[in-house]
């Protein structure tokens, strides 16, 4: 009886880890292809996996992070979507490329023309964002999934420092940091040097070259007279010899 009570207990609160440890793994998310470097751009990855048995995801909505707005957001086409992009006024105007931005997409919507992510299946919703802050690891985004059953899930809430994971957590983006732009313009320089210096190099050979031409003209001119005063003096010398 002992044992199959404590069997019974355990199996409970397995049962019970698994269920309050589930939106942990199944919540929306949001990861870079490759970096999110600060002060550049990404393309960044919401990924939504079906966390339902009888239900698909039929409406994805993202919603930008308003304290660092991201002046550029183009989402990647996809089949079987239809995509709705939000901007709206900046309090505060943003400056990029010299311009200065009134303006920035404040909401993405992915609505599903036919089945969307079916139970069992994952999603990835491609965008591609920048520039990307310089004052702060990480931007939030808010999320709302919804089901073909009319349930939606908010994913809202912003983990704060020093506590537990949220039930419903929005999807956090980490930013890495910013790339020294600097070293691509110290190869540059060293590069334009390098090329300065093997054309000096390449004209000083080139007078050494002449030089060498102008000694060898100058000792062949110099053997041919000297081979000339040889043969005329063999003639003379001849002749004396006939002549005694």
């Amino acid at each position: 009886m002992k044992a199959s009570r404590l069997a019974a207990t355990g199996a409970l609160a397995a049962s019970a880890v698994v269920v309050l440890s589930s939106p942990a793994f199944a919540h929306v998310s949001v990861q870079p292809e490759g970096t999110a470097a600060k002060g550049g751009y990404a393309v960044i990855d919401f990924k939504v996996p079906n966390e339902r048995d009888d239900a698909s995801t039929t409406r994805l909505e993202v919603t930008f992070p308003s304290d660092h707005p991201l002046a550029s957001a183009m989402p990647q086409p996809m089949d079987g979507w239809d995509i709705k992009v939000t901007k709206s006024k900046l309090a505060k105007p943003i400056e990029m490329h010299g311009e200065k931005i009134d303006e920035a997409v404040s909401k993405i919507t992915w609505t599903a023309k036919n089945g969307g992510v079916g139970p069992g299946f994952f999603q990835k919703f491609p965008v591609s964002v920048g520039t990307l802050p310089e004052d702060t690891d990480q931007l939030a985004f808010k999320a709302l999934q919804t089901y073909s059953d009319k349930e939606v899930v908010r994913w809202i809430e912003v983990q704060q420092k020093g506590q537990e994971e949220p039930e419903n957590p929005a999807p956090v983006l980490t930013l890495s940091a910013a790339e020294d732009g600097h070293a691509h313009g110290s190869t540059a320089e060293d590069a334009s040097d390098n090329s300065k210096n093997a054309e000096n190099t390449a004209a000083d050979t080139s007078t050494g070259s002449d030089g060498s031409d102008t000694t060898a003209r100058v000792l062949g001119v110099v053997g041919i007279v000297v081979g000339a005063l040889g043969v005329a003096y063999g003639v003379l010398a001849g002749r004396r010899r006939s002549d005694a």
